[in-house]
């Protein structure tokens, strides 16, 4: 993998700031959060033993008007 992607999953998530929205509820059905320099990291908040998944902040802010519009 080489470019940005590379990049972005070069960086070390051991100190990274995860969060979940307020809204989450009870169930832990959850996905977490942590910003990344130029980017964002998503992970499974019942196993974050799984490798998170990294996208761009143009792939991630394509992914949440996607949500907002109901596209997706």
């Amino acid at each position: 993998m080489n470019g940005p992607k590379a990049e972005l999953y070069a960086y070390d998530l051991s100190a990274a700031t995860w969060r979940k929205s307020s809204a989450s509820g009870g169930e832990g059905n959850c996905v977490e959060t942590a910003d990344l320099p130029g980017g964002i990291a998503v992970r499974d908040s019942k196993n974050t033993r799984l490798e998170p998944l990294r996208f761009s902040l143009a792939e991630w802010d394509a992914f949440r008007a996607g949500v907002v519009s109901g596209e997706l």
